[in-house]
């Protein structure tokens, strides 16, 4: 009489194999730091444009990098309205034939 043979199961020191994350070929913010995204939208529209288009202090009262990633990484709802703004003059590059 013959037993069924039972797969091994990993031992506590061996972590669970996570699968490899996909690809994003086509998410043009994949591996785009918030500091890239800020330091290009600062270079693109410049501190007094970008404090019009997005209205919040870091950007309009003694605006600075640090400052900026700061509050952004504390508040959502302003990180989502750079990544738009970042995606827009990604397309605004494009069409004018910057990018």
């Amino acid at each position: 009489m013959s037993t069924p043979e039972t797969p091994p199961t990993p031992s506590a020191d061996e972590a669970p194999a996570t699968p490899p994350k996909p690809a994003q070929p086509r998410n043009p913010l994949h591996g785009v730091t918030l500091e890239a995204m800020v330091v290009a939208l600062a270079d693109y529209f410049g501190w007094a444009e970008l404090g019009q288009r997005i209205p919040i202090r870091c950007f309009q009262s003694d605006p600075s990098v640090g400052s900026s990633l700061k509050f952004l990484r504390k508040t959502p709802w302003a990180r989502e309205k750079v990544e738009s703004l970042y995606l827009f003059m990604l397309r605004d590059q494009k069409r004018n034939g910057e990018g």
